[in-house]
C-alpha cells in the first residue's frame, strides 16, 4: 500500500500494526487490555514512522534509549505505587561537616517516620544525607551517568532501587512523575535546574500539584538571597503571579517542613481530569458550609463560566480510589497557584467536620 501524497513512500497506519501487535502478545502470553493494545500499537507505529520520516541512526538511538530508561524506571517504581514519595535535591559538594548535611539527614529520617519514601539523585553531599536518614529499603536513587562522577553514594550503591540514566530529561521525568512532594537544599546549577523544573511543571499543570519546601540551616542566607535576587524581581515585573510564591515555602526547621508536607495530604488525597472536569479526591467529604466557602473564595479564579464546585461519585473512567469522596468542577487550567491555595484551604478547615 502506498501513500497517495507520495507514491514512492509506503503508507503507515494503525490497522497495519494492530494485527502484528496481537501476534506478539499471543506469542508471549501477555494479555493486555484493549487500551493497552492500542497504545502499544501506536508506540510501534511511531517507531516505524521515524524511519519513514528519515530519522538518522543517532535520533533512533536516542528514542530507543529513552524508552528503555523509562520502561526500566517504571518497573522499579510500580511496586511502590501506594506509598507517597518525596524527591530531595541539593548539592553533591556539601560535606558531612556542613550543617545543611546534618539537616538533610534529619529531614529524611523524619520523612521515613511519616511513612514516605525518599528519592534522590544518588550522589554524595545532600543526596547521600537524604539516604542516610531512612533505612535503605525506603530509598530510591536516580543516578545520572557523568564522566567526572565515580558512581552512586555508598548508601544506595548496589540496591535494586538504584536506577542509572543516560539522559537528564528521562531522569527528571521520573523524579516528578513519582514525587508527592519536593524538598530542595542549597546547591548549584543542577539543583536550581531541578527546582525550577518542578515549579514550572506545577505552575503550568504539567505535573502533579505537590508541595515544595526549601530548607537551610538556621542563620543561612541561601534561600533569602534566592528569593530577593530572583523571585521578587520577577514578581515586581509581573512576570509571575503574586500567588506563584505560594507554590513553595522556606524552612529552617526540618520538623516544620515535614509537617507541611504531611499536612498537604491531611484531607486532600489526589486529583485527575475526567473529560472537562477536574476531580479532587478527598480523605473525608466536604460539608455544605465548606463547599459554600470554596464557592465564595475560589470560584471566580478557578472555575470556567457557569461551573460550580459540586460533590460527585467516582466517574466510570476512574479506576483508582473509587471509595474516596470527591468534588469536581470545570477548571480553567490557568490558575494553578490558586488551586494550591484551595487545597490549603480544604486542609485547613476546622477538624470538627471530619475527625
Amino acid at each position: 500500500m502506498t501513500n497517495p501524497a507520495n507514491p514512492d513512500r509506503p503508507a503507515l497506519d494503525l490497522s497495519h500494526i494492530e494485527a502484528a501487535v496481537d501476534s506478539f502478545f499471543a506469542a508471549t502470553g501477555v494479555k493486555p487490555s484493549h487500551e493497552a493494545r492500542e497504545l502499544v500499537a501506536e508506540i510501534m507505529l511511531s517507531g516505524l514512522k521515524l524511519v519513514a520520516d528519515g530519522a538518522d541512526t543517532g535520533q533512533l538511538k536516542l528514542v530507543r534509549t529513552s524508552l528503555k530508561e523509562m520502561r526500566h524506571a517504571y518497573r522499579i517504581f510500580n511496586p511502590y505505587r501506594g506509598t507517597r514519595k518525596i524527591s530531595i535535591f541539593g548539592s553533591a559538594r556539601t560535606p558531612p561537616s556542613d550543617p545543611d548535611y546534618a539537616m538533610a539527614r534529619e529531614f529524611s529520617r523524619l520523612i521515613a517516620e511519616a511513612h514516605m519514601m525518599v528519592i534522590t539523585g544518588a550522589g554524595d553531599g545532600i543526596m547521600k544525607a537524604g539516604h542516610e536518614g531512612p533505612d535503605v529499603d525506603r530509598c530510591f536513587g536516580l543516578r545520572i551517568r557523568l564522566p567526572f562522577e565515580a558512581g552512586a553514594n555508598s548508601v544506595i550503591d548496589g540496591d535494586p532501587k538504584l536506577i542509572n540514566f543516560r539522559y537528564f530529561f528521562t531522569r527528571k521525568l521520573m523524579f516528578m512523575a513519582h514525587s508527592d512532594a519536593v524538598a530542595v537544599f542549597p546547591g548549584g546549577f543542577g539543583t536550581q535546574d531541578e527546582l525550577f523544573e518542578a515549579l514550572t511543571l506545577i505552575q503550568t499543570g504539567k505535573s502533579n500539584l505537590v508541595p515544595v519546601v526549601l530548607l537551610e540551616h538556621e542563620g543561612g542566607d541561601y534561600w533569602r538571597n534566592w528569593e530577593e535576587g530572583c523571585v521578587l524581581p520577577l514578581a515586581r515585573r509581573r512576570l509571575i503571579s503574586p500567588e506563584d510564591r505560594g507554590l513553595y515555602s522556606i524552612h529552617t526547621d526540618p520538623a516544620a517542613a515535614v509537617a507541611e508536607l504531611v499536612g498537604f495530604y491531611r484531607r486532600y488525597h489526589s486529583m485527575r481530569f475526567v473529560g472537562k472536569d477536574l476531580v479532587l479526591r478527598l480523605q473525608t467529604p466536604l460539608g455544605d458550609d465548606e463547599l459554600a466557602r470554596l464557592e465564595r473564595e475560589f470560584r471566580a479564579d478557578l472555575c470556567e463560566k457557569d461551573s460550580t464546585f459540586r460533590r460527585v461519585e467516582a466517574f466510570d473512567e476512574e479506576e483508582e480510589h473509587r471509595d474516596l469522596p470527591r468534588i469536581a468542577f470545570r477548571f480553567n487550567r490557568r490558575a494553578w497557584s490558586r488551586l494550591r491555595a484551595l487545597i490549603d484551604a480544604v486542609n485547613g478547615m476546622p477538624a470538627r467536620h471530619w475527625e
